[in-house]
């Protein structure tokens, strides 16, 4: 056996961006982009606009190792690029659309952007002030939207921009030989927060699916579906920003089978009966990015959207664990199955595998759907490391697995379920509150649209629950801070009752819909502690 050997045909480096070549020969005449009223492009079209692309990048001289950003919402150029840029052998950078200058131009100093792709529509006033001050920009791009009214032209920032999107696919050559790489240790992606080379995972997805854009692409990499549907020769219907009515429509109008999001766009999809009416046909929705709240999976399930459940961080390139559902479960009433839905669930096909480990011993916790450890993960889609930072690599990627700073459990049956971040574990009397799980019970209350706990000091039992509330819209009679103090506290043990209740118009969240904790912990430790001499705490946003 020892002169059996690894050699160049037996072992070329996998990569997800053959999908592309493979759908353009198998699926060459169906639908691949559909976007507006007038934009429709087959996949045998796409792919040589993605090689147009790629090789004109080569011309200008971007190759190996060189990165190039992308400044962008879900159209048809920011979904082309997913393959484009690393076919020219360049790394890819999707940055946030909706970051402020300053933050665009550290990360493009940071990551030595070469090339940056910029959408007329959200970007251009961005891209020009983030560069302003780099005394070594990178050469701009200029993408025009002609399904947008400001979608013609670079005029008042002409001379900024060297070339323009449709320039790149008109001068390159379709018959463009793409770079491969060398290695499956070459990155393709470079995501803040870090980023690595990946193939789609987790989610079951038949042939030609018709997928609706509604998680932003520049969320690590769209959690790589850009390449799934490339594999199985699904349409991309592409969308500019979340926007529920249009939503519907496009479900309706394109006969949308799949699309993502997190729990805060299956709140906002099914909050409102103006809209909210039940679907013609079932959505299958892949939701992660934060533990679903129970009342909004049953709420959304109701209207026709059949929910799957993942996990993944970044990190990890995109979703690697996923509650695989068990034909058992369906025979179990509507609130158990939502019950069971909320769980991360298990590993998906090809990750090497997931544990939940004690932070002292390093030792796996028991599978009692109980004790709580940190979650602990090893497979070949996690991350090369943090760029530029040796420490930060270190302290996650060590005793051979990557530490992900989420705490959760173990059940009996062997599925995961997350009880929170680390960070947001309250500490109250020596006892631990999740989050997480106050807020499901707080999600119970019909009157409640969006809710976030996090720790406020407490003088006596050093910490205690601060629930943070959105209330729906349209309501008659607005509760009271007590009666949501009173309707915890029939549902949850005495210690987890928040004590004290605010009131806001709408929640702080990050770009890709996640509630931003650190706000409101920082409101919350403004708020001074609470004592036992002083009642709950009630104040109104206006």
């Amino acid at each position: 056996m020892e002169e059996l050997k690894p050699c160049a045909a037996n072992s070329p480096p996998l990569t997800p961006l053959s999908f592309l070549e493979r759908a353009a020969a198998v699926y060459g005449d169906c639908t691949s982009i559909v976007y507006g009223t007038n934009t429709v492009y087959t996949w045998r079209e796409t792919n040589l606009r993605c090689l147009r692309v790629a090789s004109s990048l080569s011309s200008i001289g971007i190759g190996k190792s060189d990165v190039v950003s992308v400044l962008s919402p879900n159209t048809p150029a920011m979904y082309e690029l997913q393959f484009a840029v690393p076919m020219s052998g360049a790394i890819l950078n999707n940055i946030n659309s909706r970051l402020d200058a300053r933050t665009v131009s550290l990360l493009l100093r940071h990551c030595e952007s070469k090339l940056l792709f910029v959408d007329d529509v959200s970007s251009r006033e961005l891209a020009v002030e983030a560069i302003a001050t780099m005394t070594a920009p990178p050469i701009l791009v200029f993408i025009a939207d002609k399904e947008e009214e400001r979608g013609a032209d670079v005029a008042g920032h002409a001379n900024k921009f060297s070339y323009t999107y449709d320039e790149l696919i008109e001068r390159g050559d379709p018959g463009f030989k793409w770079i491969r790489p060398e290695s499956e240790w070459d990155p393709v992606v470079f995501n803040y927060t870090s980023g690595t080379t990946s193939a789609p995972k987790g989610v079951t997805v038949p042939k030609n699916p018709v997928y609706l854009w509604t998680l932003p692409i520049f969320h690590a990499n769209g959690w790589t579906f850009p390449w799934g549907i490339a594999a199985v020769g699904g349409t991309n219907v592409c969308l500019r920003k979340f926007d529920a009515p249009l939503i519907y429509r496009l479900i309706r109008d394109h006969g949308v089978t799949h699309m993502c999001g997190a729990p805060v766009v299956l709140n906002m999809l099914s909050a409102s009966q103006e809209y909210s009416q039940p679907l013609d046909h079932p959505v299958n929705v892949l939701t992660a990015g934060a533990p679903p709240p129970v009342a909004v999976l049953l709420r959304a399930e109701s209207i026709g959207f059949n929910i799957s459940h993942g996990y993944g961080l970044t990190e990890t390139g995109g979703l690697n664990v996923s509650c695989a559902w068990k034909p058992q479960w369906n025979r179990l009433p509507a609130s158990d199955q939502a019950r069971l839905k909320a769980r991360q669930g298990v590993r998906t096909v090809g990750f090497t595998e997931i544990d939940v480990v004690d932070p002292g011993t390093g030792l796996s916790v028991e599978r009692n759907g109980e004790t709580v450890g940190e979650i602990v993960m090893r497979g070949s889609s996690i991350m090369l490391g943090y760029l530029k930072d040796p420490v930060g690599t270190e302290s996650v990627l060590k005793s051979g697995s990557f530490f992900t700073g989420d705490v959760g459990v173990i059940h009996s049956d062997g599925y995961l379920e997350i009880k929170d971040r680390s960070k947001d574990i309250i500490i109250t009397g020596g006892e631990n509150v999740s989050s997480v799980e106050v807020e499901a019970v707080m999600y119970t209350n019909p009157v409640v649209g969006e809710v976030a706990v996090v720790a406020r000091p407490d003088e006596f039992w050093g910490e205690t629950p601060c629930a943070f509330v959105s209330l729906k819209h349209g309501l008659r009679m607005k509760p009271t801070e007590k009666e949501m103090i009173e309707y915890c506290r029939k549902t949850m043990p005495r210690f987890m009752v928040p004590k004290t209740v605010s009131f806001r118009n709408e929640l702080p969240k990050t770009s890709t819909g996640k509630v931003m904790k650190f706000v409101l912990r920082e409101i919350a430790k403004k708020m001074g502690q609470t004592s036992l001499s002083t009642g709950p705490v009630l104040s109104i946003n206006k």
